[in-house]
């Protein structure tokens, strides 16, 4: 029976996005669960689409015995502190200490940790671990689709699993097959391996793999027994010389995966202007949406205000387009102000509160949007996801409330936070009462991951370029001639540059 120790430690980095990550942030519940330890890493996780659930049933289901030891997320942000980063790492190696004879390590990573002391966190957290195991343990991977892997995590993990779809439905299916190729590895057997990057970047809203060219490339991916590639198309917005898309392939001989690896390259370098990296402004989102009449809703995407790619998730340019457009039946989620939902709180339902809503990512092109707000709900924020992609989980969004924004022509109705969420769920707005298959206009703060949820229902959808702190607009970021990404952190946000190469 093998005995495999399994542990995770998420984070998504935005070089220019909201705050840090602290110890705290890692230990609260977000859009995942708080910190698990032990017994509860597994019981935690369990039924849901989270690496870690999928390998642990999987394991479980085959008759391993599983050492579990942490498991944590904290959303995407700013960079994570040493101290939380040192505090994690310390455990999980205090933990493989402790756990006695092992065969193997799993670990459920993102692949884009930026710390304050490193650009390669996931590398960094890979080097200790093995230095403390050794040369020999099997140690295996799983990555998130959006990872910026390194040489040097290539090097030290003996397998890597990359997510295949985005949104990201293959969570579970990943951890499940990072089992299956750690089979060859406790049998003493260990596959060839060759790792490519390219320099290409390809902005997320691109990305989404139920649309060409994504989908094409990741069904040609070889995915046999004894050889895979996995592919990872980046995190744009992690300012490291390892941000870009890269390929990774595992087969029975050196000569096999370098093949393998080199005509995935070539497949995704031949793609790269097939990408439609379009985005409209807000006045013309707002505008094509109001003329259009169909079944269901027009979903504008607030794509660089995706708080899951580290953005704030206040900014107000959407907002304002649709208030200066007089646009009716419009439901926008989720705006974080915790200050307001505690005002709100406060005065309680159907009383009129005044005051300045979001506008405070520091953007100079963004501010509060002041005006008087009708309180229609308050919650807890404790939401059960519904959609396929989180379902099973708990959106832990605080004290919240729906606000209808008073004194406009406009009719516009506002979810607002007080813990910064991903609005990716139908059961964000149904969870306040709210019908989002109703309305005319849905906005939805997110880049990529509400169209599992809010596709189905809609009669269009619109990405849309208003101000935020996860660009997304190409051109906006090149590596120079050492691959070093040509960036600056004015006002808090990359400059602009290049885009796809």
């Amino acid at each position: 029976m093998a005995r495999i120790a399994i542990a995770g430690f998420q984070h998504e980095t935005n070089s220019f996005g909201i705050g840090r990550a602290g110890l705290a942030e890692f230990e609260m519940a977000d859009s995942w669960p708080a910190l698990l330890t032990g017994d509860d890493v597994i019981s935690g996780t369990r039924g849901m689409n989270l690496p870690i659930a999928g390998f642990a049933a999987t394991a479980s289901q085959a008759g391993a015995a599983l050492h579990p030891i942490l498991w944590c997320a904290a959303e995407p942000s700013g960079p994570v502190t040493d101290q939380a980063f040192d505090t994690i790492a310390g455990r999980i190696l205090d933990g493989l200490r402790s756990a006695g004879p092992l065969d193997a390590l799993f670990l459920d990573l993102h692949g884009a940790m930026i710390t304050d002391s490193h650009t390669d966190g996931e590398g960094a957290l890979l080097e200790r671990l093995r230095a403390a195991l050794g040369p020999s343990l099997p140690i295996a991977v799983s990555l998130d689709m959006h990872a910026n892997v390194s040489a040097r995590m290539a090097k030290l993990a003996d397998v890597i699993c990359i997510y295949k779809t985005y949104p990201h439905l293959d969570m579970a299916e990943t951890g499940a097959r990072c089992w299956h190729r750690l089979q060859p590895l406790l049998k003493g057997s260990r596959p060839a391996k060759a790792f490519r990057s390219s320099s290409i970047l390809i902005p997320l809203h691109a990305q989404n793999t139920g649309a060409e060219p994504a989908r094409g490339l990741y069904a040609a991916l070889p995915d046999d027994p004894d050889e895979h590639v996995e592919m990872a198309v980046g995190f744009t917005a992690g300012d490291t010389p390892d941000v870009g898309a890269s390929v990774l392939a595992y087969a029975p001989s050196q000569a096999r995966a370098d093949a393998q690896a080199d005509a995935a390259l070539q497949r995704l370098q031949a793609a790269r202007d097939a990408f439609d990296t379009s985005l409209a402004r807000p006045a013309q989102a707002v505008a094509e949406a109001m003329t259009m009449s169909g079944d269901g809703p027009v979903i504008l995407a607030d794509v660089q205000d995706n708080p899951g790619a580290g953005a704030s998730s206040d900014t107000t340019g959407l907002l304002r387009a649709l208030v200066d457009a007089r646009a009716t039946g419009v439901l926008l989620g989720l705006m974080h102000d915790p200050l307001l939902a505690e005002q709100a709180h406060a005065a309680g339902v159907g009383a009129i509160v005044e005051g300045a809503l979001g506008g405070r990512s520091g953007l100079p092109d963004d501010h509060p949007f002041a005006g008087r707000f009708r309180v229609q709900t308050i919650s807890d924020g404790n939401v059960a996801y519904s959609g396929a992609m989180y379902g099973g989980g708990i959106a832990t969004l605080g004290p919240s409330c729906v606000l209808h924004v008073e004194d406009t022509q406009a009719d516009v109705t506002v979810v607002v936070t007080s813990i910064r969420n991903q609005c990716l769920d139908l059961a964000q707005f149904t969870h306040f009462g709210l019908q989002p298959q109703q309305a005319r206009i849905v906005v939805v703060k997110s880049t990529a991951h509400f169209r599992a949820d809010f596709e189905p229902i809609a009669a269009r959808v619109i990405p849309v370029a208003a101000p935020g702190l996860f660009p997304c607009e190409p051109p906006y970021a090149r590596k120079d001639a050492k691959g070093s990404p040509n960036q600056s952190a004015k006002n808090g946000a990359p400059s602009v540059r290049s885009g796809l190469r």
